[in-house]
């Protein structure tokens, strides 16, 4: 490969003092995208992917295996109202998921299918997504939401279930809204941001309502529920009870764990202006209610239980000191969801339960009336189980969707009549899964703590080999076992592929996430060497076939890592990243996390920050992994600037020559932070695999 060197970057003596402290920012021009400097930049960082990325082994390999392994589809959980059945699922042909519409045929027997809504179908280009939907409860009127490009920013639309014609919206400004409808599908509560010019500059992602809107007239006549004079950043969760009396509301500042929710009778005060009274305010802690068709009120909650606990209450006397226990806690396990139904004798309903134990799924059978346990589910493996989903009239069945790290996503059904599980519908294709290893690995952290980890690799004697070590790290997001055609690929390939459970997330409840949030977060870095540590020591890879690899809140973690400990690793794969932490509240969504990672405004928090932020501890001179950049043109929530900006400063710094060891940013158009085609996460994936196998010596054989 012929020398190279990077692009030229202004290196600026832009300099600020926040707090006392001395903040350089020498690259802060390429926070501006638009700009003739910035553009020649990234178009000479284009330019020198592609040369790099010619000498890379194994494309054409990645992207057939990928390819093959994502031919499985998938085949979501089936929501019911009444007779019709509604459900995605995608065929390996296919480059999005789509929505269909089941019902008895004539004979009353086998499910008759139909397309409701097919991405492809409204954008032959694939940039458009099916962000969210939700039936009304009758299963005439479907309320779902369409964004284009991957910017996410949804355009919520009504359609006639049965002759598929929409007869309402579009209705802008509706970012993933939930939708509560309320009976007859006359109405529906939902959730819109303020028009751009009703708020200051810079804050037209935030603000948000709750509306109430009738079925046929503009949202300029929707009625303001909620939302007022509160803050700007946060998020409210809405539902109707299934009699239509009760409206439950949430807020939530930012992304906090923490919420406020209340309750009103509708048919007391009406759906225009409803009074909300307290489930629970100003607590430190999340409930997530819900009133069931038995008319109590179920409150989902981590208050004083932070694995979580279930209790109920009457919807009439909500507040938290009339909450009762019905499901406690347990020592190990991280209740994650339930569904009530009919039971095997007349007049008697069951309780299903979800639990995580140290990631790995469980469901437990349980009497309704008293809580108490009375069985188990018997699951197909050691895996993942995504919600428990019930006729919302009732009903003897319970669905929910599976998959374990050999295993394509399945949906089963649970009947408590007989206590048994069969299969409802698989994923849609068959390939060829290859014959893997999988642990789960306890190391020890810095600090003493036992931290988790999955070990896939392929099947035999362990040695070591080239690895991946994938991480997340925050914002109560677990990392559980599933089907990943990446990982797949590179165990086919011959390598390892870690998945580490660190601080930051809810694998062991809401302890964990908050030992790695705030001034907390450097634990989750700590963990993170750790489990890097323990794959070098455990014979599984060496430092220089080792590499670490995470998107956005885990790209803050990938650069961190780089940053803190360049010695551990031979390449690293930093996508849509979080790195300038202390500038990231004033672009894309970032003002909603800082209830995760502090203020720039507070001095403390301010020092946290600056601590660890990956842009700001580049230190010239460094011997810095291979590192490459992957970003979105169209993300709304991480701004690509971050990229930009470590990118520019690792390639100043490093003293790896180019040839070997190469910092590079790989750009795409016309896509965001979010869900995308199959075809570019194909082509993303293997120009991943490529660049990681190159740099820490995978050798995948030709097909």
């Amino acid at each position: 490969m012929p020398a190279r060197r990077y692009p030229a970057a202004e290196r600026t003596d832009c300099q600020e003092t926040l707090h006392g402290y001395r903040v350089a920012d020498p690259y802060r021009w390429l926070e501006d995208a638009r700009s003739p400097q910035t553009k020649e930049w990234s178009a000479a960082q284009d330019a020198l992917f592609s040369a790099q990325a010619a000498h890379w082994g194994g494309r054409e390999r990645f992207a057939a295996d990928v390819r093959e392994l994502l031919g499985a589809g998938f085949v979501g959980a089936p929501c019911w109202r009444g007779e019709l059945c509604l459900f995605m699922r995608r065929t390996g042909e296919q480059e999005h998921g789509v929505l269909y519409a089941a019902e008895p045929g004539p004979d009353g027997g086998a499910l008759v299918e139909r397309v409701l809504i097919d991405p492809v179908a409204l954008d032959p280009a694939g940039g458009t997504t099916l962000d969210s939907w939700r039936p009304d409860r009758e299963g005439r009127l479907l309320a779902y939401q369409i964004s284009a490009g991957g910017d996410e920013e949804s355009l919520l639309r009504v359609m006639d279930i049965g002759t598929g014609e929409i007869v309402d919206g579009p209705i802008d400004r509706c970012r993933y809204s939930p939708v509560a409808w309320l009976p007859g599908g006359e109405a529906f509560y939902y959730v819109r941001r303020l028009p751009a010019d009703e708020v200051p500059e810079g804050e037209e992602q935030y603000h948000r309502r709750v509306y109430l809107h009738r079925i046929g007239t503009p949202a300029e006549q929707d009625v303001l529920v909620f939302g007022a004079g509160r803050d700007m950043t946060e998020h409210y969760g809405l539902e109707v009870s299934l009699d239509g009396r009760w409206l439950v509301l949430t807020a939530a500042k930012g992304t906090s764990a923490c919420n406020d929710a209340w309750i009103a009778d509708l048919a007391e005060d009406g759906w225009e202006r409803p009074r909300f009274v307290a489930v629970q305010e100003g607590a430190d802690a999340d409930a997530l209610p819900s009133v069931g068709r038995d008319g109590r009120l179920y409150v989902f909650t981590d208050r004083d239980a932070p694995r979580r606990r279930l209790c109920v209450a009457d919807p009439a006397t909500p507040g938290y000191e009339h909450w009762r226990t019905l499901v406690a806690a347990e020592s190990d396990a991280v209740m994650m969801d339930f569904a009530v139904l009919d039971g095997p004798e007349p007049d008697e309903c069951v309780l299903l339960v979800s639990w995580r134990r140290h990631a790995i799924s469980e469901v437990t059978v349980h009497t309704l009336a008293t809580g108490e346990r009375r069985g188990s589910v018997e699951l197909p493996g050691l895996g993942s189980v995504g919600g428990l989903m019930a006729r919302p009239e009732g009903g003897h069945r319970a669905w929910f969707g599976y998959s374990d790290t050999a295993s394509p996503p399945a949906v089963y059904a649970y009947d408590a009549r007989t206590g048994e599980v069969s299969l409802w519908a698989s994923a849609p294709g068959a390939p060829e899964v290859p014959d893997v290893r999988t642990e789960q690995l306890v190391f020890t952290s810095r600090d003493g703590t036992p931290v988790r980890m999955l070990v896939v690799s392929p099947a035999g004697e362990v040695r070591p080999r080239p690895a991946i070590l994938y991480g997340y790290g925050g914002f109560r997001i677990s990392m559980t076992p599933g089907y990943s055609a990446t990982a797949l690929s590179w165990v086919r390939a011959g390598g390892v592929y870690a998945v580490a459970n660190l601080r930051g997330g809810l694998e062991e409840g809401e302890e964990w996430h908050r030992a790695g949030m705030l001034g907390a977060k450097q634990n989750v870095f700590d963990d993170c060497a750790a489990a890097a540590e323990h794959l070098v020591g455990s014979g599984r890879t060496t430092p220089d076939r080792l590499a670490v690899m995470g998107g956005s809140n885990g790209g803050l973690l990938v650069g961190a890592a780089i940053t803190q400990r360049p010695d551990l690793f031979a390449a690293a794969v930093c996508s849509a990243p979080l790195l300038d932490m202390v500038r990231y509240e004033r672009f894309g969504l970032g003002a909603l996390w800082n209830v995760e990672y502090g203020s720039a405004e507070v001095p403390e928090e301010l020092a946290w920050l600056l601590a660890y932020s990956p842009y700001h501890r580049v230190a010239e001179g460094t011997e810095y992994p291979a590192t490459l950049f992957t970003v979105f043109g169209n993300d709304t929530r991480v701004d690509p600037l971050h990229a930009r900006k470590m990118c520019a400063a690792l390639q100043h710094a490093t003293t790896a020559p180019l040839e070997e060891r190469p910092v590079l940013l790989r750009r795409e158009a016309e896509v965001g932070h979010s869900s995308r085609a199959v075809s570019r996460t194909v082509s993303l994936s293997a120009d991943q695999l490529a660049f990681l196998a190159h740099h820490t010596g995978l050798e995948a054989p030709a097909k």
